[in-house]
């Protein structure tokens, strides 16, 4: 099995839970670029669609037709989502699998949602 290029660690990961302290401005620009990509409700669908498919991977072509998108709009989706590293890609002959980095979207929501004095709970 040939693994692509290794993703871009979560930037999110390094940030405070917006409660405890302000973010610095590399902070707010990585979680902003984060956010940004998870920020499309196709996306979103992709994202769960995935996590939930058997063994949590899932190959492009079987993500097209639940969402009603052509190949190269859903590749393009799945692309952002690689690259803010919410996302790896595994190329096997002409299709590409597609799995959750372990812990992303955990990281992201810790960021946002602290358990801390005065946060906010989910």
């Amino acid at each position: 099995m040939t693994r692509s290029a290794t993703p871009p660690p979560v930037d999110v990961a390094c940030c405070v839970p917006l409660v405890r302290q302000p973010l610095t401005a590399a902070e707010a620009t990585d979680l902003a670029r984060t956010l940004k990509a998870i920020a499309d409700p196709a996306r979103l669908r992709l994202l769960s669609m995935i996590a939930a498919h058997e063994g949590g991977e899932a190959c492009v072509c079987d993500l097209t037709e639940p969402l009603k998108l052509s190949q190269p709009t859903v590749s393009h989706h799945l692309k952002v989502l690689v690259e803010a590293g919410l996302l790896t890609r595994d190329k096997r002959g002409v299709w590409a699998y597609f799995t959750l980095v372990p812990g992303a979207l955990d990281s992201l929501a810790e960021v946002l949602f602290s358990r801390g004095v005065g946060a906010v709970s989910v």
